[in-house]
């Protein structure tokens, strides 16, 4: 699933060709994908002029004096600003027709991803009571701390909860917890301020380098230009369980934690 870095690597990739362009018409090919399309995709983003595109979480929003269209890319969706003559292919499944013979495309083969709206003043209910942003001033160390006392759950499984801070996902959890030296297993209540701190600087740096290396592509992500994201070739351990740790050669240990598979150094990470 594109994580943060793949999402605002797509906001990047689509802000100088969409920002500022006008909408002529959308183009459903099919009414639904993980929930309904809204009536007023169609009916009020025609017309329109795309003024930002933001992203929330996971999110993008593309703004608009009528209001904002809500996307999420889903398991394996991408979006593409293509000459409006582009062939069409399989799960292309959303055009956005813009006023100077190019389309925003939504392809999105497993249909996990959304299209919704968000009227003006609005707040949607899928961005409600999300946590701050991992790369803002409101999300540091003393927050994470705070909010963990009492926490018997891991320390990932806390990391990874939207309320708590959003977009950190599988891959750049278990990252953030190698640098960091924080074991994924050690539970969230038992973690110190000062260690929180730490993981809080090794979430924004883990991120941030991310972002700048384009992603990472595992499976299906790739960027709006059609690029890979290249912070794959960099995983410490996501991915790696049995390979020796590049800090101290010990083999990576693997285990489900939160459903989810986990990889750590039980030397290094504790």
């Amino acid at each position: 699933m594109p994580e943060l870095p793949e999402v605002e690597t797509t906001r990047r990739g689509l802000l100088p060709h969409v920002a500022g362009r006008s909408v002529e018409h959308v183009l459903l090919r099919r009414p639904d994908l993980r929930w309904p399309i809204p009536h007023a995709v169609e009916d009020l983003l025609p017309g329109q002029r795309i003024d930002a595109i933001r992203r929330r979480a996971k999110y993008l929003l593309l703004d608009t004096d009528a209001g904002s269209a809500l996307l999420h890319l889903g398991m394996s969706g991408s979006l593409r600003v293509l000459p409006s003559d582009t062939p069409v292919r399989a799960h292309d499944h959303v055009d956005i027709v813009l006023d100077y013979d190019r389309v925003l495309r939504f392809n999105d083969p497993r249909r996990f991803g959304c299209l919704l709206w968000q009227s003006p003043g609005e707040l949607h209910p899928l961005l409600a009571g999300l946590g701050p942003e991992p790369l803002s001033d409101d999300f540091d160390g003393d927050l994470l701390f705070a909010l963990s006392r009492g926490r018997s759950a891991p320390v990932k499984v806390f990391l990874m909860d939207q309320a708590v801070v959003v977009g950190v996902g599988n891959i750049y959890a278990a990252e953030a917890l190698f640098m960091a030296g924080i074991s994924p297993l050690r539970a969230a209540g038992k973690v110190s301020r000062e260690r929180y701190a730490a993981l809080a600087d090794a979430v924004k740096a883990i991120l941030a380098h991310a972002i700048a290396r384009g992603g990472t592509t595992l499976r299906d992500f790739i960027s709006p230009d059609g690029a890979p994201g290249y912070f794959e070739q960099e995983l410490s351990v996501y991915g790696r369980g049995g390979e020796p740790c590049r800090r101290c050669g010990r083999p990576l240990k693997q285990a489900m934690i939160g459903q989810r598979a986990s990889v750590w150094c039980g030397h290094c990470q504790r």
